[in-house]
């Protein structure tokens, strides 16, 4: 068995210290100052699907939306004016808009006002 050290220095320097906070690993800035969030647009095609979902939901309807072409902050600002909008909750989940309830005629005309490229994707 390996013998216990005797103290800090035999444990050979820092072994745990929260003095610098959480760090982003993309930028190594501050969590709460990261930059590199806001700026990272996905890459794709440009065009928003919206389609409706109940699969994996227990029944409930979801209607999602994918592709938007923005970046994180942008996308929540977006996520929460088309809640608003349909006067529903929702969620913003790994940059897929999910708003609760069969909304798909709706938030397609609403993407398309607000200057995006949408389209009503599966059935």
């Amino acid at each position: 068995m390996a013998k216990k050290a005797a103290s800090f220095a035999a444990l050979g320097g820092l072994v745990f210290s929260t003095d610098a906070g959480r760090h982003c690993p993309g930028c190594s800035q501050p969590v709460d100052a990261c930059i590199c969030k806001q700026t990272v647009i996905p890459a794709g095609d440009g065009i928003a699907r919206v389609r409706r979902e109940s699969k994996g939901r227990g029944g409930k309807t979801v209607t999602t939306i994918t592709g938007v072409p923005l970046a994180e902050d942008a996308l929540k600002d977006l996520a929460t004016t088309l809640k608003k909008r349909c006067g529903t909750g929702g969620a913003l989940k790994d940059g897929i808009i999910e708003i609760q309830g069969d909304h798909v005629e709706l938030l397609l005309a609403e993407l398309i006002k607000l200057g995006f490229k949408a389209k009503k994707s599966g059935g």
